[in-house]
């Protein structure tokens, strides 16, 4: 369980430095406050109930009180940022004077994207709250409070349409074991992954497994694997000058024609295509 908000505090703004390797250790979920961050080094995926996510620097992150989560690492990049924490009677002249409608919908899409030169903008207000936090005035959390509005108002305006492809919608809330075992495939996805050892782990027979992704997942496992392992091969695709062949070996692939085969079919282009199509994230 997250630590709750010191008695009598209604925001907490923090910069955290974590190593690469960083991962929530279990479900978690904050009973008492809002979570926003943004990233400035480093890659994660946060699994909720219904859906995962990634998010990378430059990028803003949000969630909300009550929804049972788990990050994980991405990538070898420390993992660095801002994070503020705050209380729904905090933002509630907010929504009174904005509408809830807005601060809702930013929520519900978990993560913000931004142009460069926003991102610059955006990390500029996290660190101005992030200055504001340390010094010790009796008004700090009025000034916080307002600085609070402007990044929200700021956020909702800047954002950026996204192509779709950064949420993963599950068909039906999920169970904790299901979430566990979605855990090990995000976290492990380039070693050999066998529907045995993850039902194993997850504390499910083999058959059992194998029906509940395909009921509340909507695929099979082997589906759900090459779903996760194709995703981080894009991601290497658009972000590194790495060959196929090293992309292939880092994403549990035996080799690059393999790789290649599987992203064809799956996408209807090449490696090499995609990577030429679409410009780096």
């Amino acid at each position: 369980m997250p630590v709750r908000l010191p008695e009598g505090q209604q925001i907490i703004v923090s910069y955290r430095k974590l190593p690469a390797e960083y991962q929530m250790p279990a479900m978690e979920v904050a009973t008492d406050h809002y979570n926003i961050g943004f990233v400035t080094s480093g890659d994660r995926r946060t699994i909720t109930p219904t859906g995962s996510y990634r998010y990378h620097a430059g990028e803003v992150s949000m969630m909300p009180p009550f929804l049972y989560h788990r990050t994980l690492s991405e990538s070898s990049a420390p993992y660095e940022g801002y994070l503020i924490k705050f209380t729904p009677e905090f933002i509630q002249p907010f929504w009174e004077k904005i509408g809830k409608q807005i601060f809702d919908e930013l929520y519900e899409e978990k993560v913000c994207h931004f142009s460069e030169n926003t991102q610059l903008f955006i990390q500029g207000l996290f660190e101005q709250m992030w200055q504001e936090y340390k010094k010790d005035t009796p008004y700090k959390e009025v000034i916080l409070q307002g600085m609070l509005f402007r990044l929200f108002t700021s956020i909702w305006e800047n954002r950026q349409e996204t192509d779709g492809n950064c949420t993963a919608r599950f068909l039906s809330p999920l169970s904790r074991p299901v979430i566990n075992a979605i855990y090990r495939i995000e976290k492990d996805y380039a070693s050999h992954l066998s529907l045995e050892k993850v039902a194993e782990e997850a504390g499910f027979s083999t058959s059992h497994l194998s029906r509940v992704f395909r009921t509340q997942l909507g695929m099979s496992f082997s589906d759900y694997v090459c779903n996760v392992r194709l995703q981080h091969v894009k991601e290497q695709l658009l972000r590194t000058d790495k060959s196929i062949m090293e992309i292939a070996l880092d994403c549990g692939y035996c080799h690059g024609d393999y790789l290649a085969a599987q992203f064809r079919q799956k996408t209807g282009m090449t490696p090499t295509e995609f990577r030429k199509n679409f410009f780096h994230l």
